[in-house]
């Protein structure tokens, strides 16, 4: 009888011992596996973020401004539509939600803008008075459509257009041009030109630099040292 109770007792020492390492190495196998579940999620969104790094780095660097700019055409473009939906007029209801200082900082930001960017190149300078030209042109659609009717297919030019015979100027288009260019002699005989060469004048320089530099100094600071410029000439200079 004494055998039994200690082994029963052993029994019972042991099946909880047992059971809480079991325990305790599963509750480890799941820690560890979610680890692993972590870690590789983590490599996961670790390459999700360089592939779209290496995106960014690919694109233009102007992207931004110019996505900014197509959300901001697409948004005004929605809400115009939704206003003339209501029969409104879209551009009164968008002045109308302008307040007052924002009205004047953008009319003082474009009183100072400088329409003319100055000379950058033959080609920008020939392209502005091309559209300078062409902005006081208004087009006659009922001539357009005449001569469009008239014409029917040899109205659009190929490579066998010789464009002598098939298209007429009218008078109006005419005097329209001959008016045109007047304007354009007029303006140039107000340009100022090339200052002819004097040869009484006074030869204080060594070269054409020096000349324009000997000019300019003169131009600053000619009332200043006229009286010193005297005395050296008259030789009575301190």
């Amino acid at each position: 009888m004494t055998e039994i109770s200690t082994m029963a007792s052993l029994t019972l020492q042991t099946e909880p011992s047992s059971s809480k390492g079991t325990s305790s190495k599963s509750g480890r196998l799941d820690r560890l596996k979610n680890l692993e579940l972590r870690m590789n999620e983590a490599r996961k969104l670790n390459h999700k973020e360089v592939v779209e790094e290496d995106r960014r780095n690919k694109l233009p660097t102007n992207f931004e401004q110019k996505r900014k700019r197509v959300e901001w055409e697409e948004e005004e473009e929605k809400k115009r539509k939704e206003t003339e939906a209501k029969g409104e007029d879209y551009d009164r209801v968008k002045l109308l939600e302008i307040g007052a200082d924002e009205a004047e900082k953008w009319a003082r930001k474009k009183k100072q803008k400088n329409p003319d960017p100055g000379f950058s190149g033959y080609e920008a300078a020939t392209r502005r008075q091309y559209d300078r030209l062409t902005k006081s042109l208004k087009p006659d659609m009922d001539n357009y459509n005449r001569q469009k009717d008239k014409l029917e297919e040899d109205f659009y030019a190929t490579g066998n257009t010789l464009g002598l015979n098939q298209h007429k100027d009218s008078e109006e288009s005419v005097d329209r041009m001959v008016t045109d260019l007047e304007k354009q002699i007029k303006k140039r005989e107000k340009y100022s030109r090339r200052r002819t060469f004097d040869e009484d004048a006074d030869i204080d320089y060594i070269n054409e630099r020096n000349m324009k530099f000997n000019k300019k100094l003169e131009r600053f600071y000619g009332t200043y040292t006229a009286e010193i410029k005297q005395n050296l000439e008259r030789g009575t200079a301190v």
